[in-house]
């Protein structure tokens, strides 16, 4: 496996695997590569002939004061992971490269960006559509993977893809957890002994809400209510957001039924964690 870094070269070499014929798939990432990001590599593999692994830190996803500069970043350990789950090429981009001088543009879908993680990061889904759209323009995939941990953007991705008419199918892959529970993210590392065992309140108290509605509890508010009072007696804690929504279009409910996803957004010191659970319920 090679690196490519400009745009004319990934490209051409995506072009010559599909004039012989082959499916391809992308993995879109951040880098600082973990399980989650494997599973989904590992899963392009077996679904298509050729798959691209993009590594890039995209600034403009990031909100004033956030951790762009902070933002793990390994290369040679990225490339050895990615290649062992089996992707043919990473395309590690600059930001330059992605955001020429006179860049202009941006890709923007309205509404079901501004709750969830989007009330608390404006601007925030400008930046993750602006640079998917690039980068679905630029690869041409025949199919996109993307990990349910970022729930609500894998449904901005699909409104996307949907309403630009865009040829391509997005897979959205399963949530891998520590043994322990806690939610896969590269953000991970920023988390010491003490605040990591803390961040266990979030998929405790999602496991617990689920036992909840398998018990028969159908009242939304009932189920946020004692999400919040579960992670509130853990003193590490402070709740960005607990909600309870439609896993098709993030319009809140109040009684359960359908396909929900309950999704929240908690610090941990300075760190931020995002997690959910997805029931179908009949």
């Amino acid at each position: 496996m090679f690196i490519v870094e400009n745009v004319k070269d990934i490209r051409e070499i995506v072009k010559r695997e599909k004039r012989d014929g082959k499916k391809i798939g992308f993995v879109p990432t951040m880098g600082y590569l973990h399980e989650g990001h494997l599973s989904l590599i590992r899963r392009a593999k077996e679904e298509n002939d050729f798959v691209v692994v993009s590594v890039f830190v995209n600034p403009t996803q990031f909100c004033a004061g956030e951790d762009f500069e902070t933002y793990p970043r390994s290369l040679e350990r990225d490339s050895k992971l990615a290649q062992s789950a089996g992707a043919d090429i990473l395309f590690n981009p600059s930001a330059k490269e992605m955001y020429p001088n006179g860049y202009k543009t941006d890709v923007v879908v309205n509404e079901i960006t501004d709750k969830l993680c989007g009330a608390s990061r404006p601007g925030h889904f400008k930046g993750v559509t602006t640079v998917v759209c690039k980068f679905f323009n630029i690869v041409q995939p025949d199919r996109a993977y993307f990990g349910q941990k970022d729930a609500q953007q894998v449904v901005v991705i699909e409104q996307m893809v949907k309403d630009l008419n865009m040829d391509l199918e997005i897979v959205p892959c399963p949530i891998v957890r520590e043994e322990d529970g806690l939610a896969l993210s590269s953000r991970n590392t920023y988390l010491n002994e003490k605040e990591r065992k803390a961040g266990l309140i979030l998929s405790k108290s999602l496991f617990a809400a689920k036992d909840m509605i398998e018990n028969g509890e159908r009242d939304a508010i009932k189920i946020k209510d004692f999400i919040i009072k579960n992670i509130s007696n853990e003193p590490m804690a402070n709740i960005d957001y607990v909600e309870v929504v439609s896993a098709e279009n993030l319009e809140d409910i109040k009684k359960l039924q359908g396909d929900v996803l309950i999704a929240l957004a908690v610090k941990i010191g300075k760190t931020r964690l995002i997690d959910n659970i997805r029931i179908k319920i009949s």
